[in-house]
């Protein structure tokens, strides 16, 4: 199902303000809070749906690159959770982003109440394994440790995992008290920073440096991915600042295979130190300016 565009759903305009953005978020997530309709599953997924359009137009940045791509610019899957449970071998693995979710968050805010408790069970313990950013993109194997025992465990690590998320290994904490069962552990996963690259969401996120010539003339130029270096032309006349798409060397979108965008912001370099050559060839090139005052 194709998603509605965030602008409908908060039923603001495209030049809505951040103050009127925000109004129309705490009016519609008051409305639509689970706590407010139990058990409305109708109300619960638009609360979702306007908890998501909120994250995105609250943010300058995401909100640009929503203006340019529309969704496939801020990842397609903001303020929610693209993973959910998967089973491997036989080991139903959870994926849980810390905190008390969504419904916590906005409890502290609207005063609305908690979460009931959990039926009695052993002590859920957790740990953490570092990965590089490549193999939380494409997804490994690591080896952890049970809390009680020196038993290892090998746990396998899905392709597009985040930095902080935690993989639950359902029974594997806590002895379980009289009539209970037992705990889980909670593997959290820390993601090494890449040199080049970052990531949200769904997309991965670089930025090239070209020279201010290269950016009047054009240029080719070999990004770094994660899929190795892809050449990407730049066209005459680029500005500063400007977003490039490459589909395809995002992060996986578990919901159906295929993958996000890398998206690529050039940076025009001005030069700061000039030969005497250098100097009047720029001055020569000042005098061609139009009547207007700038290069046509």
């Amino acid at each position: 199902m194709s998603k509605r565009d965030y602008y409908e759903v908060l039923g603001v305009s495209k030049n809505a303000s951040d103050d009127e953005i925000k109004k129309a978020y705490r009016k519609l997530a008051i409305k639509y809070h689970p706590d407010k309709n139990p058990g409305d599953k109708a109300a619960e997924e638009k609360f979702k749906e306007i908890s998501e359009a909120h994250e995105v137009l609250s943010d300058k940045q995401k909100r640009e690159r929503y203006d340019q791509f529309g969704h496939a610019g801020v990842g397609g899957n903001a303020g929610g959770n693209p993973f959910g449970d998967f089973n491997f071998n036989g080991q139903n693995f959870n994926f849980d982003f810390g905190g008390g979710g969504f419904e916590d968050i906005l409890g502290s805010i609207f005063g609305f109440g908690g979460r009931t408790r959990r039926p009695a069970r052993g002590a859920d313990y957790e740990t953490s394994a570092t990965i590089s950013f490549e193999e939380s993109i494409f997804g490994t194997t690591v080896e952890v440790r049970e809390h009680d025992s020196d038993k290892t465990i090998k746990l396998k690590v899905p392709a597009g995992i985040d930095d902080g998320m935690a993989i639950r290994l359902a029974g594997k904490g806590g002895e379980a008290p009289a009539g209970g069962s037992r705990g889980d552990l909670y593997v959290r996963i820390n993601v090494k920073p890449h040199k080049h690259l970052s990531r949200e969401g769904n997309i991965i996120l670089s930025e090239e440096r070209i020279s201010m010539i290269d950016a009047a003339l054009g240029c080719e130029i070999d990004v770094k991915t994660v899929d190795g270096d892809v050449r990407m032309k730049i066209p005459a006349g680029t500005q500063s600042g400007t977003p490039f798409r490459l589909s395809g060397h995002g992060v996986v979108m578990r919901a159906d295979g295929d993958r996000g965008p890398h998206i690529v912001t050039i940076i025009v370099e001005t030069p700061t130190k000039l030969t005497k050559k250098q100097k009047e060839l720029l001055e020569e090139f000042r005098n061609t300016k139009g009547k207007d005052g700038f290069w046509n």
